[in-house]
C-alpha cells in the first residue's frame, strides 16, 4: 500500500512510512508492515519518517506494537510536528528519535573562514553554518556542541549552535552571528587596528590557558602530541627522532584548556564582543602545544608560498608576522627578543612536526611540491630538534616549593614583573604586603598535612583598560578559602584585641579585588590592584 515500504539497507531494516496514518488506514499500514518485516527477516528496524506528514493515537499504537516486538527500534527524519506528537507522548524516551534536517544552500553565500574540519559560510546578516568535510560527521558536530557548551559554562565566550542541518552530502552546525566580522576582516580593511586585536587576542588566550577543565572532560593534547613524535620517528634520524618524543613526553599533563586552532579567522566580533568559534579543537594542556598551531596559521603553512595565506587567513604575510611577534610579546609580557625567540623556537619544533607529519599522511611525499615542503620542514624540524632540551617556558609565573624561606625569591619575582609598569610607591608597598601575607599563609598552612609539602604558584598579569595589576596564587593543599576568615574588630582597645588575624584583613583593605575558588585539586586566590 502507498502508506509503507521496506527496504534493507547496510544490515537494517528501513521501513518507510509516508502520508497520513490515522484512525482509518492505521491497522492496514501495521498489517502490510508486519507483512514485509517477517518476510524480510530478522534485522534492527529503523523507521523513516521522512515522509510522514501526520500521526494519529491510532499511528502511535501501531508504532508501540512494533516496538513491543523489535526492542531497538528507532525513528529517524522526523519532521518538527510530528517530532513533537512523538516527544509530548513520551515516544522520545522510549526510543531513539532523529529529526530530520533541514536543508541549507550555501553556493551562493560568503566563505568566512575554511579550516581543517570543514568551511565556514555566512547564509544571511544573521547566521552562518560551519559545513563538515566529513560526511558522516553527525558526531563531529555532537562533540563540538557539547565542548562549546562546556567551554561557555567555563566563562569562555563562544557562539553555541542552535541547529544542525543538511548541507548537499554533508552537514552543518548553524550559528547565530548578528553582522560579525572576523578578526581577519578586521585586520584587512582596518590595519590601524592592529595592536586592538592583538590584545584582545591575547587577553582570551590568557583567559582560556588560565581556565581548568575537569580531567577527562576534554582530549589531552599531550597524548596526541605524543603520537605525532612517535610517527615522526620513521621520518628523522635515529637520534632526533628519539629525542623529539623525549621533548615531547617531557611535558607534564596539564588539565588548562587549549582552543586548539587559534587564529584571526576563529575569532568574531559582534557588537563590540569578541566571540570565539570552531571550538571541535578544544583540547587541555600545556601552552606550548597552542603555539606550535598558532605558529603553523601565521608562519609555517606559508613559509615556501607567501602569497598563500591571503587566501586561508585573509591577511598578508607580513602582517600575519607582525600580529604573531606582537602576540608573543604580549602574552609572555616582554620584548625581550631572546625570550621570544626561544619560545617562538619551541612552538616551531611542534608546528613542524604537525606540518611534516600531516603532509606525508597526504602522500605528500608522492609529489614534486610535497616533497619539497616536507625537506624544507624536516630540516627546519632537525635543527632545533638539535638546540633545545625541553620545550616548557614560563609565562610571568613561578612556581617554588610553598616553604617560607622562598619568600624572598617570589618577592623579588614579583618586584621584576611590576618594572616598567606605572606602579606608585604606594601601590608597590600595598602590593608587597599582600604577596607576603599570602604566600607566608601557604607555606604555613597549606601542606600541614603532608610530609612532602608542595609547591605555590604565582602568577603577575598587567591588563589594561583600566590599568591593574592581577597577582594569582595557586597550591595544591586542603581546601581553605581565607577569605571566610571573620574580619578582626579594628576598633577595640589594645588589652581587647586577639593577636593576629590582620594579614588577609589588610589584604582585603588594600587590593581593589579579592577572589578565591577550588577548582579540581587547586586553591585559586586572585588579587586586583588598579594602578590608575
Amino acid at each position: 500500500m502507498e502508506n509503507v515500504a521496506l527496504e534493507k539497507i547496510n544490515n537494517e531494516l528501513v521501513l518507510k512510512l509516508s502520508g497520513r496514518i490515522d484512525s482509518n488506514n492505521a491497522h492496514l499500514v501495521e498489517e502490510e508492515a508486519v507483512r514485509l518485516i517477517s518476510e524480510a527477516g530478522s534485522a534492527p528496524l529503523v523507521i523513516d519518517a521522512s515522509d510522514l506528514e501526520y500521526i494519529s493515537s491510532a499511528g502511535l499504537r501501531f508504532i508501540l506494537h512494533l516496538r513491543k516486538e523489535h526492542k531497538d527500534l528507532s525513528i529517524i527524519n522526523v519532521r518538527s510536528e510530528v517530532f513533537e506528537i512523538l516527544e509530548m507522548t513520551g515516544f522520545t524516551e522510549m526510543m531513539q528519535v532523529k529529526k530530520a534536517y533541514r536543508r541549507v544552500e550555501v553556493d551562493e553565500s560568503q566563505v568566512i573562514g575554511r579550516g581543517a574540519n570543514g568551511t565556514l559560510y555566512r547564509i544571511d546578516s544573521d547566521n552562518v553554518v560551519k559545513v563538515y568535510n566529513n560526511p558522516d560527521a553527525l558526531d563531529e558536530i555532537q562533540h563540538e556542541r557539547e565542548v562549546a557548551r562546556l567551554a561557555l559554562v567555563l566563562g569562555i565566550p563562544t557562539a553555541i549552535s542552535y541547529d544542525v542541518v543538511k548541507v548537499g552530502s554533508s552537514y552543518g552546525s548553524v550559528f547565530e552571528l548578528l553582522n560579525a566580522r572576523s578578526f581577519s576582516m578586521v585586520l584587512a580593511s582596518e590595519p590601524e587596528k592592529l595592536d586592538w586585536c592583538v590584545h584582545e587576542y591575547v587577553l582570551l588566550l590568557k583567559k582560556i590557558h588560565s581556565t581548568l577543565v575537569r580531567p577527562g572532560a576534554l582530549p589531552d593534547m599531550r597524548e596526541t602530541a605524543i603520537g605525532w613524535a612517535k610517527f615522526m620517528q620513521d621520518y628523522l634520524p635515529d637520534a632526533e627522532g628519539r629525542k623529539l618524543l623525549q621533548l615531547v613526553e617531557d611535558v607534564p599533563q596539564n588539565n588548562h584548556m587549549l582552543h586548539g586552532d587559534y587564529h584571526t579567522k576563529n575569532l568574531e566580533l559582534q557588537n563590540d564582543e569578541v566571540l570565539l568559534i570552531d571550538m571541535d579543537t578544544l583540547a587541555v594542556g600545556h601552552p606550548i602545544f597552542e603555539f606550535g598551531s598558532i605558529f603553523n596559521a601565521f608562519t609555517g603553512f606559508y613559509e615556501l608560498d607567501h602569497d598563500a595565506i591571503k587566501e586561508f587567513q585573509g591577511i598578508d604575510y607580513e602582517l600575519a608576522q607582525e600580529f604573531w611577534h606582537k602576540a608573543l610579546q604580549m602574552y609572555l609580557g616582554t620584548r625581550d627578543e631572546s625570550v621570544i625567540r626561544d619560545v617562538e623556537n619551541k612552538a616551531r619544533i611542534i608546528g613542524y612536526t604537525r606540518l611534516v607529519r600531516r603532509l606525508i599522511r597526504r602522500h605528500g611525499l608522492e609529489t614534486e611540491e610535497g616533497r619539497r615542503q616536507i625537506d624544507h620542514w624536516k630540516a627546519e624540524l632537525i635543527e632545533l630538534i638539535r638546540q633545545y632540551d625541553s620545550l616548557l617556558f614560563k609565562v610571568n609565573e613561578l612556581e617554588v616549593p610553598a616553604v617560607r624561606e622562598n619568600l624572598n625569591q617570589v618577592m623579588e619575582y614579583v618586584d621584576r614583573c611590576l618594572e616598567g609598569t606605572a606602579c606608585t610607591p604606594k601601590a608597590r608597598m600595598q602590593i608587597d604586603m599582600a604577596v607576603e601575607e599570602i604566600f607566608i599563609n601557604i607555606a604555613s598552612y597549606a601542606y600541614a598535612h603532608r610530609e612532602d609539602g608542595g609547591n605555590a604558584t604565582v602568577r603577575v598579569e598587567t591588563m589594561n583598560n583600566p590599568l591593574s595589576v592581577m597577582l594569582t596564587f595557586m597550591d595544591n593543599g586542603e581546601p581553605f578559602d581565607p577569605l571566610q576568615k571573620q574580619d578582626p574588630n579594628v576598633s577595640l582597645s589594645a588589652e581587647e584585641r586577639k593577636v593576629g588575624g590582620l594579614g588577609i584583613f589588610l589584604v582585603k583593605q588594600t587590593m581593589d579585588e579579592v577572589k578565591y575558588s577550588y577548582e579540581y585539586g587547586t586553591n585559586i586566590l586572585t588579587l586586583k590592584k588598579n594602578l590608575s
